[in-house]
């Protein structure tokens, strides 16, 4: 076993234990860092695969944008663990089944291209010739523009529920109607009191009146 295989079973058993920490950690933070964690053994195995294009896309997207707001919105939802953990047990024979069949569907695919290898002659002189960024472009944004353009509605719309979501009214805050702000006028911020120029001194004024 040379030095690239080691790592690979490396990465790959890291890649298993975070995932199966994301699914099983109590705390959403904690599991949210641990799919930051699988994101980066995943980019290690592609960049081993020579896919440099996508490791480097999985760390600079997922890890530091999507994540990040997973983070953010995970935090500021306050979300009430007991209520979660309430019926577990009660869906997770649902859950299970659906987790096995996923699995079963899973392994008969890879175990398909692994039974039939494709055949390799003279693939590293074509590849050599190529960009993966270039090939990767080209079919990314003409074969699959439709399913492209739909994972990005997807990802605008889980935008805005996250921002939906946070939007809670609470009674330490501030709020500001803007639509009050545009109907002000003048005369409900600056009123004008008439006053006299000169106003005597409160010992001045004693004396007169004793006088």
């Amino acid at each position: 076993m040379d030095a690239k295989t080691g790592l690979f079973y490396v990465f790959a058993a890291v890649l298993l234990f975070a995932a199966f920490r994301v699914i099983t950690a109590r705390n959403p933070v904690h599991a949210a860092l641990y799919l930051v964690l699988a994101f980066f053994q995943a980019a290690a195995v592609w960049i081993l695969l020579k896919a440099e294009f996508l490791a480097i896309t999985l760390v600079l997207v997922y890890v530091g944008a999507v994540m990040v707001l997973f983070l953010f919105v995970v935090m500021m939802l306050d979300v009430n663990l007991d209520g979660v953990r309430k019926d577990f047990w009660k869906h997770f024979p649902l859950a299970g089944t659906v987790g096995a069949i996923i699995a079963l569907e899973m392994s008969y695919v890879l175990m398909g291209g692994f039974r039939e290898p494709p055949n390799m002659s003279g693939s590293d002189q074509i590849g050599a010739q190529l960009s993966n960024t270039k090939e990767l472009g080209k079919i990314l944004y003409s074969q699959y523009i439709y399913p492209l353009e739909i994972a990005a509605v997807i990802l605008l719309v889980a935008i805005i529920a996250a921002i939906a979501l946070t939007l809670r009214a609470r009674k330490d805050s501030k709020y500001i109607n803007p639509a009050d702000q545009v109907r002000v006028k003048s005369a409900d911020r600056v009123r004008l009191v008439k006053m006299k120029s000169v106003v005597a001194a409160p010992a001045a004024a004693a004396e007169e009146k004793q006088a």
